[in-house]
């Protein structure tokens, strides 16, 4: 407890004149499973077996073999992993919605005219919805599409007012007047971003459409107070994908320009996360 107590994960509290309790802290409460702003399941994932057993086979980004460090230390890369083992599956879209609970209400305070006009979003590897409610709920003319591989979207709770599509990005995106991609480009390298990003600018009108991304950007000689959390996701990318890693603005400008894209913007939120608006 003193450990604990010492890095403010617990506090002391008096229960009577003669004995001390224990209380939890804001930063305890991120531990608690059922608070609006838990970060329980992102953690029981990132501490998980499956999970760490890729940092101890990190030579093998650099090896002949050109295996990922997670492909080699579970014989399978991340998502075929995860397709063939259904509670890894919920554990990570639950760890994702953990994100979603603290990015869209951020992404909502900061910059809502990003949804301004937009009366149907497709979510592209929207998980288990959590991210596509909560924009729903706070924004209840839109009408959602939660759009993720299908054993995904079949064990998505259900919400009134989204339609739930099962597919494959890398092959075509659900139809919608803007597309939202929150925490997946960087799961992939550029030529598959690339890939994904012509999808998107497939599914939404060629006039007035746009692609929302919801990523952390990397900043270039700016002092950066999320930076270190930002090199740490790259550091996590570099373990758990194939290909994956955080960009710059300007390596964000260049895939979105190879997809076709015209005219991009960037927007900081108070998040690790910074939003792109990207039109045809």
């Amino acid at each position: 407890m003193r450990f604990l107590l010492h890095y403010q994960i617990f506090k002391e509290e008096p229960i009577s004149q003669d004995s001390i309790g224990y209380a939890l802290t804001p930063l305890s409460r991120r531990l608690v499973r059922n608070g609006d702003k838990s970060m329980a399941a992102l953690l029981l994932l990132e501490s998980s077996p499956v999970m760490l057993e890729p940092w101890h086979s990190l030579s093998a980004r650099v090896l002949e073999s050109g295996d990922s460090p997670f492909e080699a230390a579970n014989g399978k890369d991340l998502w075929s992993y995860t397709e063939v083992n259904p509670g890894h599956s919920i554990l990570f879209d639950e760890a994702m919605a953990c994100i979603a609970r603290v990015t869209v209400p951020a992404m909502i305070e900061g910059c809502p005219q990003v949804f301004d006009g937009v009366g149907s979003l497709v979510d592209v590897g929207g998980g288990n919805g959590t991210a596509l409610t909560l924009l729903v709920k706070a924004l209840p003319w839109i009408r959602g599409i939660n759009f993720d591989l299908p054993h995904v979207v079949a064990v998505a709770p259900k919400f009134d007012g989204i339609e739930y599509v099962g597919g494959d990005m890398l092959e075509s995106v659900s139809k919608a007047d803007a597309a939202f991609i929150m925490n997946v480009l960087h799961d992939w390298d550029d030529e598959e971003c690339i890939r994904i990003l012509k999808k998107c600018r497939e599914a939404i009108p060629q006039d007035k459409g746009k692609v929302i991304i919801v990523d952390p950007v990397l900043e270039e000689n700016k002092d950066d107070k999320l930076d270190f959390v930002k090199l740490k996701l790259g550091m996590i990318m570099m373990a758990h994908t194939n290909k994956g890693k955080e960009r710059t603005f300007k390596e964000w400008t260049y895939v979105l320009e190879e997809a076709g894209f015209t005219r991009i913007s960037l927007k900081p939120i108070h998040a690790v996360q910074s939003v792109i608006e990207a039109y045809p």
